[in-house]
């Protein structure tokens, strides 16, 4: 179990570094808001000091629809890292996610790099985080509620990473009676849980068949931001040294493997409208949102918050992290200005198009 767990917290460390230091995004795809534009409205009649970007999400009020999505926890400097996520997401009132805390589960000397979360931000959303593997091997009832316990959770997120888990050395591919096994965490647990892509995003049919099983949220994290892919071959090129596992010309395209954002959420509000026991499914749109503008555009394709991790990561490390949320979000409302949307339910009622030609 030692060794195990030294390898999980060297990954964990592995991830943040090459997140924050090597090109791993997606190269040859796009989140897809490049494609759309908003009508302008040369009369808006409203106050832009007076647009309002408060909303109701994961059962509390929160101020901006936008939140820090899950990064870190499990290692020695991720207690420090998620302190500091933590300080902003209580100080700016929206909802912080953490990591996977699969480590919390192996070793509990690593608890505190998650509970440290709660103790900090004790008034907004936070949420629990673990991954389809996990799940689909028969999470006990006992250790999601030590899940839960450990930052005193809000909802609770299933990551969904298959492409991630086949480019990982150590990753777990066995993903069988994963639905099942979901269905009963549902069922059973208290809080909302989430279902959430890391990068290849959830498309309208297994948006479909994640709400047949009880979800009620789903985060989409479309491709067009870090690929997971590269992130993991990255540290296997690392770890071993070697030839990459799969023939160069399959590669590039496993690499970019993946729905963008904006065509999920596309798909999911069609999938809304055409199916009423769908319609109350809540949105979170995530994958390669870089600013106020690409929130403005997710929220208007259906989105109800949007969220980051990757941009989050590296301002937190520039210590610029409020800054760059606060910037975002007088963005956000300048779209909302131009376009005569007063508060975050009238942008969702805005008209977005494909731009022409």
């Amino acid at each position: 179990m030692a060794d195990a767990n030294n390898t999980t917290v060297d990954r964990k460390q592995s991830h943040v570094a090459i997140c924050l230091h090597d090109d791993v995004r997606f190269d040859a795809k796009t989140t897809g808001f490049e494609r759309y534009e908003f009508a302008h409205n040369a009369a808006p009649e409203i106050n832009f000091s007076e647009i309002s970007l408060d909303t109701i999400m994961f059962g509390r009020r929160i101020s901006f629809p936008f939140m820090i999505s899950s990064m870190t926890g499990g290692y020695g400097d991720a207690e420090r890292l998620n302190r500091i996520l933590a300080e902003t997401a209580e100080k700016l009132n929206i909802p912080l996610g953490v990591g996977s805390m699969r480590q919390a589960l192996e070793n509990s000397s690593y608890r505190e790099s998650f509970s440290v979360v709660r103790r900090t931000a004790p008034s907004i959303p936070v949420l629990a985080n673990i991954g389809a593997p996990e799940v689909a091997g028969g999470l006990g009832d006992d250790e999601v509620q030590m899940l839960l316990d450990i930052v005193q959770a809000d909802a609770l997120i299933v990551h969904l990473n298959p492409a991630q888990e086949l480019f990982q050395p150590e990753g777990n591919t066995d993903f069988r009676n994963f639905f099942d096994a979901l269905n009963r965490i549902i069922e059973t647990t208290k809080v909302p849980v989430v279902a959430k892509e890391v990068g290849c995003g959830i498309g309208p049919r297994t948006a479909a068949a994640l709400a047949d099983a009880g979800v009620r949220i789903i985060d989409v994290a479309g491709s067009g931001g870090i690929s997971w892919q590269k992130v993991e071959e990255a540290r296997y090129l690392q770890l071993f040294q070697s030839e990459r596992r799969f023939s160069p010309s399959a590669l590039p395209e496993l690499l970019n493997w993946g729905i963008p954002t904006a065509d999920c959420l596309v798909g999911i509000d069609a999938l809304k409208k055409s199916e009423s026991r769908y319609r109350s499914l809540q949105v979170v749109a995530s994958g390669g949102i870089a600013n106020g503008i690409d929130i403005a555009k997710a929220i208007a394709l259906g989105a109800d918050i949007a969220a980051s991790a990757g941009p989050m990561l590296k301002a937190l490390h520039e210590n610029r992290l409020e800054e760059t949320v606060l910037t975002w979000m007088n963005d956000l409302k300048a779209v909302m200005f131009l376009t005569g949307a007063s508060n975050v339910e009238e942008l969702k009622q805005q008209r977005i198009s494909l731009k022409k030609g």
